[in-house]
């Protein structure tokens, strides 16, 4: 042998030149033994195995005559005649013989018999034989692992150290969509271009590497057999190995589990829905606005439904009015929108908070009109045109990749308040009727919220609106003093209405400072209001000290009956320079007195007005040039879950900072005690003594 047989291939390799193959194992298995004859029917050769099927040593065969070691004298005529007729005619005999071992015991051995010459001309016989018995039990394992392979529902196939087809049973054939020989001698990634063949090769490659089993890996894609469809596989990947040890290659078993993946996937996709359901009832209707509202639902929606989601209420429902009647544009106002990822639909969609006019034949439109849902499975360019508000918008939702199309209406009490319209572009699944039926849940969910929040604030924005009409207007001339007023409306609708202020010149150059709280929300305490500053006005003309307007303030909201009230009353007097103050439990006033840090007046804080039968105090301090007075409601420092000192102390440190303009001063006020936790209205008036007033006593 070369230098070249010192490195044998692969099997599988190296097909143009000669390769030592690694031996097989049958042979092993069958105990197969050889025997020869000369041609007067001694055994001259007798090899290890014979031992094993006859009994006999060599030593005690060799020499022998065969038909008189190996068979029963009754066998022997027949045995003799075969034999010649292998040695005259050389035609070879094959067939079962009972022969009898070195024991006694007889045993069906089946023989393969055949005529030999060696180079002088002489003539011998070589027997091949096998215990018939064994051989029969390796011909039916053989056959049942035929049937095993050729009739099994799973898919099997063999590969080699190529990782080669070797083997492939029909279950297989049908998988992948290929027959048998299509397999043969070829990689996994000639057959299956539609999955991850290179994921498959490497774990096939690993297997037959480090004799590890892979089992039960789950394989989604598309195959010959079902090529626009997608299926599942349960794959399991082990190697094979020979009796000696030898490595046979790698194998693979393939169990269709497509159905079980489905039930599986839709289980998943129910219980992702119900919890977005679950999310959607935390996430949509926190608040009382309209406009938050809307794009909490278009949060929700993505990306779990849609990749672009946008939400549009008809101009009709926000205003409380009847929709318009008929086939006509409708007027909506974008009020949501979000995107899973940057994309130029958002270009494409109206602004936030802008009001547009719809044409009849947009989707939208038709949504809103018929209360009705739309879906477009797959979108085309007639189906886009109807979509986007112009061509150009169009455009961009065709070169986003729109493909899928809802518009679903929300609907409070029968009536249709608007449309929320999704899309589906880098997500490849179309939109379907569990789409559907999901989305029209969470579109009626948020109509209710929608419909709740725009009663709220209409009902906010008609106490508000009173509430405004009652209080002042611009303030007038005052002589030696400068004021700034400020009116914030709560937040939430059923919190407006009841606070105030006012500023009222009085004879003799004095001024009236006056903030008060009726205890109470909505359009009654707003009119409630209207009634007290208008019995304070009338009080204040009649030049009465403070706690007697008070007095008589207390006996005006008793006849209210139910409302009470707190108030502060202020008289300041430019020419005497002092301020004289009453207070029906209102929170205390603060005095930023020339170079002093700011303080809360000590004032008696009396009871609310409305209680009835009882006295107030007027108390007199010092207050001049440069000093500021600030009078507030109780709306600016109490909150739920702070102590009221600790606001008070905020209030006077924000006091303490450098002094700006009142109006800066009033802003800074509101802008550093507002928050969350603030949720009344506030009333706001600081008052300044300028430092040269100008005023002189009256003659």
């Amino acid at each position: 042998m070369g230098d070249g047989a010192s490195d044998p291939a692969r099997p599988g390799r190296g097909a143009d030149r000669s390769v030592i193959m690694p031996a097989g194992v049958l042979l092993d298995l069958l105990g197969v033994c050889a025997v020869v004859l000369d041609h007067r029917g001694r055994i001259v050769l007798w090899s290890p195995q014979a031992e094993d099927v006859f009994g006999y040593s060599a030593e005690e065969a060799l020499g022998q005559y065969a038909a008189s070691l190996l068979v029963s004298a009754k066998d022997h005529d027949l045995v003799n005649g075969l034999f010649a007729q292998v040695m005259t005619t050389g035609t070879p005999w094959a067939g079962a013989f009972p022969v009898v071992r070195r024991d006694g015991s007889r045993r069906l051995v089946e023989f393969r018999n055949m005529r030999l010459e060696d180079d002088e001309g002489a003539v011998y016989a070589l027997g091949m034989a096998a215990d018939q018995s064994q051989l029969r039990e390796l011909e039916a394992a053989l056959a049942l692992s035929d049937q095993l392979v050729s009739q099994s529902p799973v898919g099997l196939a063999l590969l080699d150290h190529d990782l080669r087809y070797v083997l492939v049973n029909p279950a297989l054939e049908r998988i992948n969509g290929r027959p048998a020989a299509d397999h043969i001698g070829r990689h996994p990634r000639d057959l299956l271009t539609s999955l991850d063949v290179e994921e498959i090769e490497n774990t096939l490659r690993s297997v037959l590497e480090t004799g590890v089993p892979v089992m039960d890996r789950h394989v989604v894609g598309r195959t010959a057999a079902a090529p626009d469809e997608d299926h599942a596989w349960s794959v399991s990947y082990y190697r094979l190995e020979g009796a000696n040890g030898q490595i046979l290659g790698v194998a693979n078993a393939v169990v269709d589990i497509t159905e079980r993946h489905r039930a599986a996937a839709e289980a998943e996709r129910g219980r992702r829905r119900l919890a977005l359901l679950a999310d959607a009832s935390t996430r949509i209707g926190t608040t009382l606005e309209v406009e938050r509202t809307a794009q909490e639902l278009a949060d929700v929606l993505v990306p779990e439904i849609a990749d672009i989601a946008a939400v549009d209420i008809l101009d009709a429902a926000l205003e409380l009015r009847r929709g318009e009647e008929g086939e006509g544009p409708r007027r909506f106002r974008a009020l949501g929108f979000a995107s899973a990822y940057p994309n130029r639909v958002a270009a494409a969609a109206d602004r936030i908070g802008s009001l547009a006019a719809y044409r009849a034949e947009r989707l939208i439109t038709r949504c809103a009109t018929t209360g009705r849902p739309i879906m477009v499975t797959h979108t085309g360019p007639e189906d886009l045109a109807h979509i986007a508000r112009n061509p150009e918008a169009a455009q961009l939702l065709a070169e986003a990749g729109v493909h899928s199309y809802l518009a679903v209406p929300l609907i409070a009490h029968n009536q249709v308040l608007g449309v929320v319209d999704l899309v589906r572009a880098r997500n490849p699944v179309p939109f379907d009727q569990d789409d559907l039926l999901l989305a029209g849940e969470l579109a009626a969910r948020t109509a209710i919220a929608v419909d709740n929040a725009r009663w709220h604030q209409s009902v906010r924005t008609a106490a508000e609106t009173l509430q405004r009409s009652l209080l002042p207007g611009p303030l007038p001339p005052l002589h030696g003093l400068a004021v700034a007023c400020r009116y914030q409306p709560a937040q939430s609708s059923s919190q407006v209405g009841g606070d105030w202020y006012d500023v009222l010149p009085l004879d003799g150059g004095r001024t009236a400072l006056v903030v008060g709280d009726v205890m109470g929300h909505g359009i009654d305490a707003a009119a409630a209001m209207g009634r007290l500053r208008t019995a304070t006005q009338a009080y204040a003309d009649l030049a009465l000290h403070p706690a007697e307007i008070l007095h008589r303030l207390d006996r005006t909201a008793f006849d209210l009956e139910t409302h009470i009230a707190t108030c502060v009353y202020a008289v300041y007097d430019p020419y005497r320079h002092v301020c004289r103050i009453a207070n029906a439990g209102h929170m205390p006033p603060v005095l930023i007195a020339r170079g002093e840090p700011p303080r809360l007046v000590p004032l008696p804080s009396g009871v609310p007005l409305g209680v009835g039968g009882v006295h107030y105090s007027t108390t007199e301090i010092a207050f001049g040039p440069g000093d500021r007075l600030v009078l507030y409601t109780d709306g600016l420092v109490e909150t739920r879950g702070d102590p009221i000192d600790d606001r008070l102390e905020q209030l006077l440190r924000l006091l303490s900072e450098p002094q700006g303009s009142l109006d800066e001063v009033c802003t800074r006020l509101l802008e550093g005690l507002s928050g969350p936790g603030v949720a009344d209205d506030v009333a706001l008036l600081i008052a300044e003594v300028p430092e040269t007033d100008g005023a002189d006593a009256p003659a």
